[in-house]
């Protein structure tokens, strides 16, 4: 495989991705939605869980293409490693930041309560971790570094006590990242100023990991033929990661909101299978016709992230008609010209999908314009 050639598997796997995710955050109603459209309450895995680490998984992967130039034959330091190769990471890392605390404080901008972290911050954070690992660390160092933080922050979660809890308490207020993102970060600036934040900061450690994996992932593809074979092989890859993973889970359990060790390996395999899929499909077999509405969102993935985010929050906001009942342009929008006819279980569905409808024709305007927004 050409080294430059762009994969268009990894394309429409984060056009899947970033369309689960605003399906997942945008159904007509939170009372009435499916339950693989939900998180697992705590310990446990559904579809949705996988949305978020699929994205991190993916910009690991892409990484191992960009950061190519910058890395010598044995991904060690290179000489062509200059402050601007710094400065394009540290820029993107921190429009990312900013834009995630933009949409955390919109409108008011409260700032002594103003949420920190998020899924922005996280994606932020974990990516210059990984990049910056990976610039200066060989694949051994590197797989070295995934292993201590995982065991690291397994370690650190069951034996530390956190003060009045004890030990291995892994519920909300009693866990040690939720204990260390209150001293680091406080109360006022966790998510909806609880005791638990579920991109908290401490949390974030293992999410580099998960970048990390999809680097390695990338970085092996890059010297693959586009056979079968190789897919074949992120199968195995994927099959050995959900056997790890729910090994691990007996011990330390798999969850989402931890972002424990055993969810790292866990939901990087059934990334794995998911991407074996695309890569089979696209790159060896060339049956594209149906890859097309996820290549369209794909190629704006953050930039439909972020708009989405800012317009769900402003019809939020506003109502339709006046008084203390009136209801928000969002529940209007759901219980006119949804609920009425399909009901309230698939009406809320059915806006979650003419959401991901109405942003997809959107995003094929800005294709046919050759749009693509960048950070």
């Amino acid at each position: 495989m050409e080294k430059s050639k762009r994969l268009v598997s990894l394309d429409v796997f984060r056009g899947m991705a970033i369309a689960s995710m605003i399906l997942v955050n945008n159904p007509g109603s939170w009372s009435h939605v499916y339950p693989p459209l939900l998180h697992a309450e705590w310990h446990g895995f559904t579809p949705t869980d996988l949305v978020f680490p699929a994205f991190l998984f993916i910009a690991g992967v892409a990484m191992a293409f960009s950061l190519q130039k910058y890395l010598d034959t044995e991904n060690t330091h290179s000489e062509q490693l200059t402050a601007k190769v710094y400065w394009r990471i540290a820029r993107r890392c921190g429009l990312l930041f900013l834009l995630g605390l933009l949409l955390n404080g919109f409108p008011t901008y409260n700032l002594p309560e103003l949420r920190i972290m998020g899924v922005l911050q996280r994606i932020a954070v974990a990516y210059f971790c990984g990049a910056m690992a990976v610039l200066h660390l060989s694949r051994k160092w590197l797989w070295g570094l995934s292993v201590f933080i995982l065991v690291g922050y397994w370690l650190l979660m069951i034996f530390i006590p956190v003060p009045g809890m004890g030990a291995g308490e892994l519920t909300p207020d009693g866990n040690f990242a939720a204990y260390l993102d209150r001293l680091v970060l406080g109360v006022p600036h966790l998510y909806k100023q609880a005791n638990f934040d579920p991109e908290g900061l401490f949390s974030t450690l293992p999410a580099v990991v998960t970048v990390l994996f999809g680097y390695f992932t990338g970085d092996w593809l890059r010297s693959q033929p586009q056979k079968s074979r190789t897919s074949l092989g992120l199968v195995a890859f994927g099959i050995s990661g959900l056997l790890l993973g729910s090994l691990w889970g007996a011990f330390f359990p798999i969850n989402k909101q931890l972002w424990t060790s055993s969810y790292v390996l866990y939901s990087a395999g059934w990334s794995l299978l998911l991407l074996a899929f695309c890569y089979e499909l696209i790159e060896v077999r060339n049956i594209k016709r149906w890859a097309f509405p996820f290549k369209v969102m794909g190629l704006n993935a953050i930039f439909v992230f972020v708009i989405s985010g800012f317009v769900v929050r402003i019809l939020y906001r506003t109502k339709i008609g006046t008084g203390d009942d009136a209801p928000s342009t969002y529940s209007w929008l759901y219980q006119t010209l949804f609920e009425p006819w399909a009901g309230s279980l698939n009406g809320s569905l059915l806006f979650a999908i003419a959401s991901v409808l109405f942003w997809w024709i959107i995003l094929y305007f800005m294709y046919r314009q050759r749009w693509f927004i960048k950070i």
